[in-house]
């Protein structure tokens, strides 16, 4: 399949083996998309990602970004520009979720640090990929990489469910004004999937929850769950795509539940 040839697509946060991040860019390279990997810093974890991109037959391009800095958005879009003509593809997935604290005892420093990462960097990404979008007349989508946490309430993150459930406000005021330049901008909201952060998560709530070890935690979601197993990066990788597509040109504003059943709002 080559639906993306000749498109490019950057994907935040997709610096790190097996995540989020990095199963997007792979199902958008293995279509035709060129494609840039950004994250915070640009290491051998983030290379490796990289030439694994490369040996699917995409042009690849690194750039370290901090999205809580907006002048660092800026260089990402103008870099990819640079490289590649525009940014047709925005994937707003850069997140951290690893401060679980009670409410009580969150530091206003780690809430701060949560919204500016999750929240602030989907604003200042959407603004300066937008930018580019407009100036070229030619539209393109955003895809917000938001969570089941953007529905529903967890005991324990109050920064980040508060981030997520932003982000789908962001989503939706975007999208209200970037539709008369042919934007569409959506949201996907992904249930427990165990990347590098959802790791952490399985070891803190194993404990909290009182379960003997993780295993018998991740058995237990994937009981709850009606297709009998948490997410995978694939699943949430394929519903970018098809929001991507020109298939889903006439959507935009929403909220996409992958979460096999689990969240139905």
């Amino acid at each position: 399949m080559t639906r993306f040839a000749g498109k490019t697509i950057v994907v935040t946060g997709s610096g790190r083996q097996k995540g989020l991040g990095q199963a997007i860019l792979q199902r958008f390279a293995n279509e035709g998309a060129n494609c840039v990997v950004s994250d915070v810093t640009i290491g051998d974890e983030a290379r490796d990602v990289a030439e694994d991109l490369r040996g699917r037959g995409a042009q690849v391009l690194t750039v370290a970004c901090d999205v809580s800095d907006s002048a660092q958005c800026d260089a990402l879009v103008a870099a990819a520009a640079d490289a590649f003509g525009g940014v047709d593809i925005m994937v707003n997935n850069a997140g951290i979720g690893f401060m679980m604290k009670p409410l009580l005892e969150v530091d206003p420093a780690d809430w701060a640090k949560v919204v500016a990462v999750n929240l602030s960097g989907a604003f200042y990404c959407t603004q300066a990929a937008a930018r580019d979008m407009v100036k070229r007349g030619k539209g393109g989508r955003i895809v917000n990489i938001a969570s089941q946490a953007a529905k529903t309430g967890f005991p324990h993150l109050p920064a980040y469910v508060s981030s997520k459930h932003g982000m789908i406000g962001l989503t939706r005021a975007s999208a209200v004004e970037l539709g008369a330049h042919r934007i569409t901008v959506n949201a996907v909201c992904p249930n427990h999937v165990t990347t590098a952060l959802g790791a952490e998560q399985n070891e803190y709530f194993s404990k909290l929850l009182g379960f003997p070890d993780v295993a018998a935690y991740l058995a237990n979601m994937a009981a709850k769950n009606p297709m009998g197993r948490p997410g995978l990066p694939t699943d949430t990788a394929a519903a970018v795509a098809w929001l991507a597509s020109d298939e889903a040109f006439y959507v935009t504003g929403e909220a996409l539940n992958v979460s096999g059943g689990e969240e139905m709002h």
